[in-house]
């Protein structure tokens, strides 16, 4: 049984049994043992890579208490660089069983500070395919190095300006199952698309003001056309960055059309990990 589906199942039987002896109290002289399961143990590590130079940061976060290799998701961040928040989803995904790696895309860890600081550190990205490609190629190949990692099993997430590149990630055809995007703006970068067979979700917020509907439909068409199984799922009322719970305070901060959205970020989140899950697990 995949790990995730096995987690769910264990819950599940928990609160099952829990019922069972509501229901047939034990008598006095019975002597009840109790199950008492250890949780995941995640664990940290900070990966440098290079290329073209330059060296990059990644952040790695598996289970320790994990035996074999398991399967890989690489998390692009958003603009501002590789922060709090991606670690935190890398940790998150660690907790269910997988290697996560968020990658560096500006180099040496750098953060930007302000709007105008991140706009000019992705559009450098976004405008230079083939650099792009080649940091991501070698933040998979340091991934792909670590004992823990399945290299044959990889997906890749973004957030914002991360959700644009692993939309292009796909359409470049790239080696990985699956690419999810949240709240990421459909940017074409890629001028020779390759076929990619694989899943490619994009999560949106239907009242995004950085996201146009017809550029929306159009990527997701140009992924169609290289064969990528394409889902566009548009949440009602969730704007800009609805996936981060730090969004409402850099909005106040900066001036920018972001918020927060508990319902989209917490259905989102669920069917990225069915789609990691059947990406990754279903072997």
């Amino acid at each position: 049984m995949r790990p995730l589906m096995l987690a769910l199942c264990l819950v599940t039987g928990l609160v099952a049994a829990g019922n069972v002896a509501a229901a047939q109290p034990p008598t006095s002289s019975e002597t009840l043992e109790v199950n008492v399961m250890t949780g995941p143990r995640v664990t940290s590590e900070v990966l440098d890579y290079a290329t073209g130079g330059i060296t990059y940061q990644g952040y790695l976060a598996r289970n320790a208490g994990l035996e074999g290799p398991q399967p890989a998701v690489l998390v692009v961040h958003e603009w501002w660089g590789l922060d709090s928040y991606a670690r935190a989803r890398a940790n998150q995904l660690a907790a269910l069983g997988f290697v996560a790696f968020a990658v560096d895309m500006y180099g040496n860890g750098q953060l930007a500070s302000h709007p105008d600081e991140a706009q000019a550190f992705s559009r450098q990205v976004m405008e230079d395919w083939p650099a792009a490609r080649a940091r991501l190629e070698a933040a998979m190949a340091r991934l792909a190095e670590h004992p823990a990692v399945d290299g044959s099993r990889i997906a890749a997430i973004g957030y914002c300006f991360g959700g644009s590149v692993v939309m292009n990630m796909a359409l470049a055809g790239m080696p990985i199952e699956a690419a999810i995007s949240f709240h990421g703006v459909p940017t074409q970068s890629v001028s020779t698309p390759q076929a990619f067979t694989g899943k490619v979700q994009i999560h949106n917020g239907a009242e995004d003001p950085f996201v146009e509907h017809h550029g929306l439909l159009e990527m997701a068409r140009a992924l169609k056309r290289q064969g990528a199984v394409v889902e566009v799922i548009n949440y009602p009322r969730a704007s800009h960055g609805f996936s981060n719970p730090h969004a409402d305070a850099m909005a106040a901060e900066h001036d920018l059309p972001l918020a927060y959205g508990a319902a989209a970020d917490a259905a989102s989140w669920q069917s990225a990990l069915l789609a990691l899950d059947a990406a990754l697990n279903d072997t």
